[in-house]
């Protein structure tokens, strides 16, 4: 230890810059966790300043085709994760989403979650609402964002299907706060990241479009899912 500083006083100095170092490691470890485990998992890649907005549930008679609309003036391409029910009701919206170069995904027929105990539904979920799109749009159907995260890796050799998460959930679900909501996505956003949102609200419609206006101006590029997970 330096003269004059006692050891008692020279160990506690250690331990506090110790301390200080381990505080700012946590920080910085913990506010990158998420995007750090789905790179470790191989589910986006680093590169370019690229992010993926992506809205599950629908499509909604009337707030997926606004939403459609905004996307549209600003020449943004995002993925829908749709249920086979509600593709079923509104194909000519499906039909507009293909045409207008927007990814589509499988999100189940009922937003059911896949348990224990319904493996073979959840199965034939799946499978059903890939026959619906593709008879829509004339496509096979690749990517399936299972409802609640839920997912047996078992189903991506059995149906050639490759599950979506997200890095970035507002909990729009939940919420009418516009501001709030596009607080919560322009503050996580990060590049590569995959924005978790829902068409079937009026407040997501306005929220989405003001994130997108303002992470545009933030240089970032709208892409679909597939481009952040294999380009």
């Amino acid at each position: 230890m330096g003269k004059g500083i006692s050891y008692k006083t020279g160990m506690a100095l250690m331990l506090l810059a110790a301390t200080a170092l381990l505080y700012v490691f946590v920080n910085r470890y913990t506010e990158e966790l998420p995007e750090m485990e789905a790179l470790a998992a191989g589910n986006i890649k680093e590169g370019e300043k690229k992010i993926a907005l992506t809205f599950d549930d629908g499509p909604h008679p009337h707030y997926t085709s606004q939403l459609l609309d905004g996307l549209k003036e600003r020449g943004v391409q995002a993925t829908f994760f749709v249920t086979g029910e509600h593709a079923q009701m509104h194909p000519e919206i499906i039909e507009r989403m293909h045409k207008e170069g927007h990814l589509i995904g499988n999100h189940t027929y009922s937003h059911i979650q896949l348990r224990e105990d319904n493996r073979d539904e959840f199965k034939n979920q799946l499978v059903k609402t890939n026959e619906i799109i593709r008879e829509i749009t004339g496509e096979e159907v690749q990517y399936v964002r299972p409802p609640y995260g839920t997912w047996d890796k078992g189903m991506e050799k059995e149906l050639n299907m490759f599950p979506v998460l997200w890095t970035i959930d507002p909990l729009d679900w939940c919420s009418t706060n516009v501001e709030h909501i596009r607080k919560n996505v322009v503050s996580k956003a990060r590049e590569n990241g995959i924005i978790l949102m829902h068409d079937y609200y009026p407040s997501t419609v306005t929220a989405a479009l003001e994130v997108v206006d303002e992470l545009q101006k933030q240089g970032y590029e709208f892409v679909t899912v597939e481009e952040i997970l294999f380009d």
